[in-house]
């Protein structure tokens, strides 16, 4: 029995004893390109990250227009109030804002779809005999609400390049007043992520 085991183990330590018919080789690295040395690749590295303190006041990159949901001016005063509860002032005049603003606001359909599943049970009660039967149906409605949706941009204003976005949306309907509510409600939903971080 013992001969029985010892010999794959024999055959296993001499099949480990062979010559690796591997063997290491390799070719030496290609010279450098010629100017290698003096190119640095930014993109190879992540950017730094944008220091939003420094941005203190802002100036309109385009004034928002209106709609029949809401005209310009309202619009402009929302996001205004708005970026001053975040301690951005309005530039003064002359002087290069550190932010460029963008607002927009436009009127989109939302459908949903609601399930109500109605269900009826026949038989006797849970104190008598416990059979009967239960079934249910399920009832899917779908409707559609409009919605004002603000999306406000917020550019660089000394490189003009983009450093912030955000959006949100309101129900409306409603009166003048409940429309403008819900309008400085979205606009602060829009703003609450900024500054990031």
């Amino acid at each position: 029995m013992k001969a029985l085991v010892a010999l794959p183990l024999l055959l296993l330590l001499a099949a480990c004893q062979s010559d690796n018919p591997y063997v290491a080789g390799g070719q030496p690295l290609p010279p450098a390109p010629p100017g290698a040395a003096d190119h640095f690749d930014r993109s190879a590295y992540p950017a730094a990250p944008r220091d939003f303190a420094r941005y203190r006041d802002w100036s309109w990159r385009q004034q928002p227009a209106g709609s029949a949901w809401a005209d310009g001016a309202l619009v402009a005063e929302v996001v205004g109030g708005s970026l001053d509860q975040r301690g951005l002032r309005p530039a003064r005049d002359g002087k290069a804002a550190d932010l460029r603003v963008s607002a927009s606001l436009r009127l989109e359909r939302r459908q949903y779809q609601v399930r109500d599943d109605y269900g009826s049970y026949y038989g006797n009660g849970p104190y008598g005999d416990h059979y009967g039967m239960y079934g249910s149906v399920p009832l899917v409605r779908t409707y559609e609400v409009e919605v004002a949706v603000v999306h406000i941009d917020l550019f660089d204003g000394a490189s003009g390049q983009p450093v912030w976005s955000g959006s949100a949306e309101a129900r409306s309907e409603g009166s003048q007043s409940e429309r403008s509510e819900a309008l400085r409600r979205a606009v602060e939903d829009a703003l609450a992520a900024y500054p990031p971080g």
